[in-house]
C-alpha cells in the first residue's frame, strides 16, 4: 500500500472517505438527531500547510531513506484519534516530525537509532499510524529537550520471512500490516487470526507494542497470546528472546516488549503462533428485551467453556444504529473451527441465550466446506437471503472510522472510549459512566448520545466499548471533548475499570494510567528504559516521563 493512497489527515484511504455530497445530505439528519444545526466545512489542503522548517538534516548515508516532504511530515504528526483528526482537518501541525525515515532493513534501523542517539534526536516508532491515544504524536512539552524528531516508519519491513509448518509458526517482520501478512500466510493454509478494527492500517509491530486486542471475543485474542518470540532493536543493541512454546525461566522478555509502546526499542520481527484457516462457521443474532438480560447471557456464555469467536452485546442504541435493531438489545454470536463442525456449539449457546430471555427463533446460519454436510445450511427460521444483523453490524463496524471523519467535517464530536471490569462491578461502572457521560454532554455540549457494546467477554469480566455523538462548534471540538473525556475517565477509574482494554496508553491516557499502575512498577520500567535507551530518545512522554541524561 503506497503512502499516496492514505489520507494524510483522516482515517484510511483517501478515496474511501465519505463523499462530500453524502456528508451534505447527512447534515439535516444529524441536525435533527442532535437538536441543533450542523454545517459541513472543507478540510485543510496540503498546499495550505505551513510546517516549520526541519531542524535537522540526515547524514548522507541515511538521506536516501529520509523524507522531509510536507505530506510525509504532516501524515506522521498524529495518529487517528478524534483529537488527531480534528487537528489534521484544521491544518494544525505546530510540531511535525523533522523527518520521516523508512528503513529498508535492520541495518538501516540500527543506523537511524545511532544517529538519533548521537545527535540528541527523538525517535518515534511508527507502524501504520492508527494509534488513537497519541502514541505516535510528535512534539509536546518534551520537544525542546531534543534537537529534532524523526518518525521511523517500518513500511518496508513487511515480509513473512519463514514459515515453520511443523510448529505452526512464522517469522514475520514488524512492519507487515494485517492484509499484507495474511496474504503471505494464505498460500500455506495458515492465519494469525488477529483482526482489530484497524486491521488494514496497523502492523504486527504496532499490535505487539500496544498489546492489541483482536476482533475475537473469547479465548486467545490479545496479541501477546500469539507471540512465540520477539526481536527488538534498542539503542544498546538487539534484544531477542528464544523461540519456545512456553517457559518458566524468570520474567518473560516478550512480556516486557509487549505493551512497551516504543519506549524501549523498535520491534523488528517476531515469531508468531499461527492457526489453520477456519472452514466451519456459525452465526446468530439474538434480540433481548433488556440490556440487563443480554448482559446475563453474555456472562453465562463467557463462563460456559464454549468459547464463541464472537460474543458482542449491543445495547438498544447501538443495535438500532448499526444492526437493524428496533428498540431491543442484540447479542451477535459466532463460532468457527478449522476442523470440526460447530453446529452443536452454536445450538448450546442459543439454549443459554433462551434461558436468559433471548429470542432465538431466528436460529443460526451454519456453513462448512463442500461435503461437510453443513455447507450453505441455514437452520431454523433465518432466511439465507435476508440481511443478517451480524453482517449489518460488521459492515458498520468497518465503516465507522470513515463516518467519524465525516462527523468531524460537520463540527460534531464523534469518539469512543473503552475499558474492562470484573462482572461483579460491571453494573456499577455502566451506570456511573452512563450518568457521567450524560451529565457532561448536557453541560458541555447541550446534549448528545451514548451507546455501549461489548467487544470481549471473559469468565471473570467484560470489556464495554462506548460511542459518543454530540453537537459541538467548529473550533471548540477539542476543548469540549477533552472535558467530557476527563469526566468519563475519572468515572471509569473510580468504579474499578482500566483506562484502556486494547487502545493502549499513549500520551492521552497517561494521567489515569499513572494512578492505575503501581508506583514501584513505574520505577522498574524507568530503570529498564535507562538501560535499553540511555539517551532517552525513544517515544518521549509515553508510559513514563521523558528522561534525558
Amino acid at each position: 500500500m503506497s503512502a499516496a493512497q492514505r489520507s494524510w489527515w483522516g482515517w484510511g484511504l483517501a478515496d474511501h472517505a465519505v463523499p462530500a455530497a453524502e456528508v451534505e445530505a447527512m447534515a439535516p439528519l444529524v441536525s435533527q438527531s442532535l437538536g441543533c444545526e450542523v454545517q459541513r466545512r472543507e478540510p485543510a489542503t496540503l498546499a495550505s500547510l505551513q510546517l516549520r522548517e526541519p531542524r535537522i538534516a540526515a547524514p548522507h548515508s541515511l538521506s536516501e531513506i529520509c523524507s522531509v516532504e510536507v505530506e510525509d511530515r504532516a501524515g506522521h504528526s498524529y495518529g487517528k484519534s478524534f483529537r488527531d483528526v480534528v487537528r489534521g482537518f484544521r491544518g494544525e501541525f505546530p510540531n511535525p516530525p523533522d523527518a520521516v525515515a523508512r528503513p529498508r532493513n535492520e541495518a538501516e534501523l540500527v543506523s537511524l537509532l545511532d544517529w538519533c542517539g548521537s545527535e540528541g534526536i527523538a525517535a518515534i516508532p511508527y507502524g501504520a499510524g492508527s494509534s488513537v491515544v497519541g502514541g505516535v504524536e510528535s512534539g509536546g512539552e518534551w520537544d525542546e529537550q531534543f534537537n529534532g524528531v524523526v518518525s521511523i516508519d517500518l513500511v518496508h519491513l513487511d515480509r513473512v520471512v519463514e514459515v515453520d509448518h511443523e510448529s505452526r509458526a512464522a517469522l514475520i517482520q514488524a512492519g507487515a500490516t494485517g492484509p499484507r501478512l495474511e496474504d503471505q500466510l494464505r498460500p500455506h493454509g495458515l492465519t494469525l487470526r488477529h483482526y482489530p478494527q484497524s486491521f488494514e492500517f496497523s502492523t504486527l509491530g504496532g499490535w505487539i507494542a500496544t498489546r492489541s486486542g483482536g476482533h475475537y471475543a473469547t479465548g486467545r485474542t490479545h496479541i501477546e497470546d500469539f507471540v512465540e518470540s520477539t526481536r527488538m532493536i534498542t539503542p544498546r543493541g538487539p534484544m531477542e528472546s528464544r523461540r519456545l512454546p512456553g517457559s518458566g525461566a524468570g520474567p518473560s522478555p516478550d512480556r516486557l516488549v509487549a505493551g512497551s509502546e516504543g519506549i524501549l526499542g523498535v520491534i523488528s520481527e517476531a515469531w508468531m503462533r499461527l492457526q489453520d484457516r477456519p472452514a466451519h462457521k456459525a452465526t446468530a443474532a439474538i434480540p433481548f428485551d433488556s440490556f440487563a438480560s443480554g448482559v446475563a447471557a453474555a456472562r453465562r456464555l463467557a463462563q460456559s467453556s464454549l468459547w464463541p469467536t464472537n460474543c458482542r452485546l449491543l445495547d438498544p442504541g447501538e443495535a438500532a444504529a448499526n444492526a437493524g435493531g428496533a428498540g431491543e438489545a442484540i447479542l451477535v454470536l459466532g463460532f468457527e473451527s478449522a476442523h470440526e463442525p460447530v453446529d452443536a456449539d452454536i445450538r448450546a449457546a442459543l439454549e443459554i441465550c433462551a434461558d436468559s430471555g433471548g429470542d432465538v427463533s431466528a436460529g443460526a446460519r451454519i456453513s462448512g466446506p463442500p461435503g461437510s454436510g453443513s455447507a450453505g445450511e441455514t437452520s431454523d427460521a433465518q432466511s439465507a437471503s435476508a440481511p443478517h444483523p451480524a453482517e449489518s453490524w460488521r459492515s458498520a463496524f468497518l465503516r465507522a472510522p470513515y463516518l467519524r471523519d465525516a462527523m468531524v467535517s460537520l463540527g460534531c464530536i464523534a469518539e469512543t472510549f473503552e475499558t474492562a471490569v470484573t462482572w461483579d462491578r460491571f453494573d456499577e461502572l455502566h451506570q456511573e459512566v452512563t450518568r457521567t457521560a450524560a451529565d457532561s454532554l448536557a453541560r458541555v455540549c447541550g446534549g448528545g448520545t451514548l451507546t455501549c457494546r461489548f467487544t470481549h467477554v471473559y469468565p471473570d469480566g467484560v470489556a464495554p466499548y462506548f460511542t459518543v455523538l454530540a453537537p459541538s462548534r467548529h473550533g471548540e471540538q477539542l476543548a469540549m471533548w477533552d472535558e467530557v473525556k476527563a469526566a468519563v475517565s475519572e468515572a471509569i477509574f473510580e468504579t474499578g475499570g482500566t483506562i484502556t482494554h486494547h487502545h493502549a496508553v499513549g500520551r492521552d491516557h497517561r494521567g489515569v494510567y499513572d494512578r492505575q499502575r503501581p508506583d514501584l512498577f513505574a520505577e522498574a520500567l524507568g530503570a529498564a528504559k535507562s538501560t535499553l535507551d540511555p539517551d532517552g530518545i525513544l517515544n518521549p512522554g509515553v508510559l513514563i516521563d521523558p528522561r534525558r541524561p
